[in-house]
């Protein structure tokens, strides 16, 4: 009788076995990865799917684009998070959508332009410019006065993720943003190129100083390393929804294998005047 749990036991396991080896099959043999998509480092760490960081990067060039300081960027970075957990929502609480659950009924603009993550973006930066003061307030506080929540102090939660990503996002640090990217490419050659560029003019504007364009890639001109490393992490933060392979800054190099920075040689080196952006082929 005390063999029958064993059995059972022994049985068990045997159907769970078939059923990894089943899924792993169905994969093309490659396990599911368990984990974040991306992983940032500066002075502090924060963990994002690849929607999430997608999310953050373009929250973080319209307020570079605009102008606006890294305390803006925070304050909207820690809105997105309590808000949508920086996904573009197509509902919320009442009539809100997309990143900061803006209200169409509220004058925060259409549907459909609300969940443009650029526009919606735009629009939050523009409100918290007409905040008297906000630079002096909490996180929580500025953002309140932008959203008018039921909740007021729940931004600031966010505030310490949010002054991580916006150090690495606006290239105050080196090598910060670390993507992978499973599977097979979103894009391939001219397709992921051309991706590549439009995403970086709809977030960054006519001011990308893009020098060329080619079927496996682009280069970016830049005048100095924050510059540098703002468009580096970007494209990274982009990987999976382009093609991208490989970016190459001073003397790092990131790669979707891989997923992380690692030094290279000093003539693979890209220098500190460019960032190299190779796509798959």
């Amino acid at each position: 009788m005390r063999r029958r749990p064993i059995v059972l036991i022994a049985v068990l396991v045997l159907v769970a076995a078939v059923a990894v080896v089943t899924a792993v099959n169905s994969l093309g043999g490659k396990l599911p990865r368990l984990g974040p998509d991306c992983v940032v480092q500066a002075d502090g760490q924060v963990a994002l799917d690849a929607v999430q960081m997608a999310n953050a990067a373009t929250i973080t060039a319209v307020g570079v684009r605009r102008k606006m300081p890294e305390r803006a960027v925070v304050v909207a970075l820690a809105t997105a998070f309590q808000e949508s957990k920086l996904e573009n929502l197509g509902d919320g609480d009442r009539d809100s959508v997309g990143l900061f659950q803006q209200r169409p009924s509220q004058g925060w603009g259409t549907p459909e332009k609300i969940q443009d993550p650029r526009y919606a973006a735009d629009k939050f930066y523009s409100a918290l410019k007409k905040v008297k003061g906000w630079e002096r307030m909490r996180v929580t506080d500025a953002a309140q006065k932008v959203q008018r929540s039921a909740f007021p102090n729940a931004y600031e939660k966010w505030a310490d993720e949010s002054a991580v990503l916006a150090r690495a996002l606006t290239g105050r640090a080196t090598g910060a943003v670390t993507c992978s990217v499973p599977g097979d490419p979103a894009l391939r050659g001219r397709a992921a190129a051309d991706a590549l560029a439009e995403g970086l003019r709809r977030d960054w504007g006519t001011s990308v100083p893009s020098r060329a364009r080619q079927a496996d890639g682009l280069t970016l001109s830049v005048t100095d390393a924050g510059t540098g490393w703002r468009y580096a992490h970007w494209l990274v933060a982009h990987a999976r929804d382009t093609g991208l392979e490989r970016v190459r800054f001073a003397d790092l190099e990131w790669r979707a294998d891989a997923g992380k920075w690692q030094p290279v040689t000093a003539a693979e080196a890209a220098g500190g005047r460019a960032v190299v952006a190779e796509v798959f082929h």
